[in-house]
């Protein structure tokens, strides 16, 4: 792992250069997934039964083949131990208690003249939710993409994972059953993005799509964007560790390597105030390494991103942490809630020496889909507010109609709309309508 010293007069261009990471897309990417959105709107299922044959290697033919309804859902659940059936609902439990928080409320007043201005909030009529499939299974991401949508109310939620030569994974769909999913299609990669996009003879088309996928997928969401609405188009995992020397080394070590295990190019960093603890974490590190089935990636990970910082003191430290906006930021310290404090920009805090990251990625409550590469700094995370919408409400009164068209009609002159000054007149005590 790279070492910088914010007491380097080259540290600016250092974090910089860690920080940096290339977004430019990839036109060759960009093409075919191009062709493929273009060839799903046009065929429909035909197109969509095609490719999932192609890429994931099944011999579905129809989509028949390729759909699960809520039996099925709750035939998975059914068959898994009980242990794992224990772990689904108490995760789903605790991460919609904290999404009923967050379920934003319609709201209306009354002025002085009698107007009425207020806020409609509806939840979406229909959403999709992306879930990679293949190397891993991902229950979590079921759950932390579906449950907000269920708790905003949202008609019908459509769940598309691939399925590789047609192996479905019991805890992914049982988790859908958990979580409140309408239907399942076993359809991944672009095509799935577009069949969601654009609508199908067999699948719905959606007003957003939410989840994480692979550069395809990522690349059909900006795509498809504006056809319908996405979350967001993310980057590689982060983890920031700022530590004070108090936690274990070896709790940090772990910690680090939790988001360095999802590929080559996520990112994990560590703030000290002493060289001797950042000198400990890596003996750790190194010790720890050989308990690891990811190690490759692990290594990979922290060679080509990860790195040790020494700080001259926490509130330095702080300021590091709010000029990289991590996706996750654990603050390691003694008093973390008054560290927190100083804390602007991080998709999700992490506070104390006991609340491991992993946690949040699982079960504790609040969405583990956050905004990555420095996008903290202006985005949010996941949650049930993305699946509602706001309407404006105004009824304007008699009275108040005297007052808000004299104003309208001056700045519509202004602006050269003559139209929209003449409705705004026309309502006036006294005009002549003409």
């Amino acid at each position: 792992m790279k070492h910088l010293d914010t007491r380097s007069p080259d540290f600016q261009t250092e974090l910089e250069a860690l920080l940096a990471f290339e977004t430019a897309q990839d036109p060759k990417t960009e093409q075919i997934v191009a062709d493929i959105c273009a060839d799903v709107r046009r065929r429909g299922d035909a197109a969509l039964i095609e490719y999932t044959n192609r890429f994931d290697g099944t011999a579905a033919h129809n989509m028949t083949d390729l759909m699960l309804d809520q039996n099925d859902l709750q035939a998975a659940f059914g068959r898994l131990p009980a242990d794992i059936q224990t772990a689904l609902k108490t995760a789903a439990a605790r991460v919609e208690s904290y999404h009923r928080r967050q379920k934003l409320e319609s709201w209306h007043y009354t002025d002085e003249d009698g107007t009425l201005l207020g806020q409609k909030i509806t939840p979406l009529d229909r959403v999709g939710i992306y879930v990679p499939g293949g190397k891993a299974a991902y229950p979590s991401s079921v759950i932390m993409n579906a449950m907000p949508a269920h708790v905003a109310g949202v008609g019908e939620i459509i769940m598309v994972v691939p399925t590789p030569r047609g192996e479905r994974n019991d805890i992914v769909l049982a988790a859908a059953y958990t979580a409140g999913v309408s239907r399942v299609f076993t359809i991944g990669g672009a095509q799935a993005v577009a069949a969601l996009a654009y609508g199908t003879e067999t699948v719905p088309q959606v007003d957003k799509i939410t989840g994480p996928g692979n550069a395809f997928v990522a690349a059909a969401k900006r795509r498809v964007f504006g056809v319908v609405g996405i979350d967001m188009v993310a980057g590689p995992s982060e983890i920031l560790v700022i530590a004070d020397g108090t936690t274990p080394a070896e709790w940090v070590a772990v910690d680090l390597f939790s988001q360095a295990e999802h590929d080559e190019i996520a990112q994990a960093v560590l703030i000290a105030t002493s060289q001797a603890y950042l000198d400990d974490v890596q003996t750790a590190m190194e010790r720890l390494m050989a308990e690891m089935p990811r190690r490759d990636i692990i290594e990979a990970s922290l060679a080509n991103r990860g790195a040790f910082i020494l700080a001259r003191d926490l509130d330095e430290a702080c300021a590091i942490a709010n000029f990289i906006a991590p996706e996750h930021l654990e603050l390691s310290v003694e008093n973390p809630q008054q560290w927190a404090e100083k804390i602007r920009h991080a998709g999700a805090v992490f506070m104390g020496r006991y609340t491991s990251e992993s946690l949040g990625d699982y079960c504790a409550g609040p969405n583990h889909v956050l905004p990555t590469s420095r996008t903290a700094r202006f985005s949010s995370p996941l949650g049930t507010y993305d699946f509602q919408k706001r309407s404006s409400l105004i009824q304007v009164s008699e009275a108040g109609a005297q007052i808000l068209g004299q104003t309208a009609s001056i700045l519509a002159h202004g602006e050269g709309l003559t139209a929209h000054a003449r409705a705004a007149e026309m309502r006036l005590h006294g005009s002549t309508g003409k």
